[in-house]
């Protein structure tokens, strides 16, 4: 019997976005508490966090956006998996007003998570909330 998969995640800097500390670190966090990570970088597009997710077969895509252009890249991400028949679970994160978590949580986003976020609360909620395929 082989053992059960981990969960494999994407981590993405959709749009023109360059800021990429947070976003390493949240990784390395993920790494470390044993789940694989794909980091596709800086300034990706939807689509090819979309292809990246779908070829890599992820359980999670996790993106960071500090640009202000999260509303439209982190939906558009989501509808085009949804498009593709895929169900990835889909969070965000990184400088975002809190008004604006509503509305990206109707668009499909299952979490966000705040500047100051503890990591230990984004791996938890990743453990409670994701499964392997």
């Amino acid at each position: 019997m082989s053992p059960e998969r981990k969960v494999r995640v994407l981590i993405a800097k959709p749009g023109l976005d360059g800021h990429d500390r947070g976003v390493k670190i949240v990784a390395r966090a993920y790494r470390d508490a044993g789940f694989e990570v794909i980091y596709t970088g800086v300034h990706q597009t939807p689509e090819q966090i979309v292809n990246a997710a779908i070829q890599e077969d992820v359980d999670l895509v996790g993106m960071s956006c500090l640009s202000g252009a999260h509303l439209h890249l982190f939906s558009e991400v989501v509808k085009q998996l949804r498009e593709k028949g895929s169900d990835i679970t889909v969070v965000g994160g990184g400088i975002i007003p809190k008004e604006d978590v509503p509305k990206l949580k109707e668009s499909g986003i299952k979490e966000v998570f705040l500047p100051g976020t503890p990591l230990a609360q984004i791996i938890t909620w990743t453990k409670e909330n994701v499964r392997p395929k």
